[in-house]
C-alpha cells in the first residue's frame, strides 16, 4: 500500500516520520563531515559527505514543499 492509499493520518504520520529521519540524517552528515575536516580527512572523503548532505536536503525540500498544485491529495487513491 502507498502512502497516496493510506487514510489522511495515516499519510501524514509516514510523512512526519520521514521527515524527522532526513532531519536526523542531516544533522549526523553535518557532524560527520566536520569532524572529518578536523581530523584532516582527504578531500575526497569530505565531498562525498557534502554531496550526500545535499541529496538529503533536496528530498527533505521536496517533502516540506509538499505536491504541485496538479498532483492528487495525499489520502485519495486516483
Amino acid at each position: 500500500m502507498g502512502v497516496r492509499e493510506l487514510p489522511r493520518g495515516d499519510a501524514a504520520a509516514l510523512l512526519d516520520r520521514e521527515i524527522d529521519d532526513l532531519l536526523l540524517q542531516a544533522r549526523g552528515l553535518v557532524l560527520v563531515r566536520d569532524l572529518l575536516v578536523r581530523r584532516g580527512a582527504t578531500q575526497a572523503e569530505i565531498a562525498a559527505h557534502e554531496r550526500e548532505l545535499e541529496r538529503v536536503r533536496a528530498r527533505l525540500a521536496d517533502l516540506v514543499r509538499g505536491p504541485g498544485p496538479s498532483a492528487e491529495p495525499v489520502g485519495r487513491a486516483a
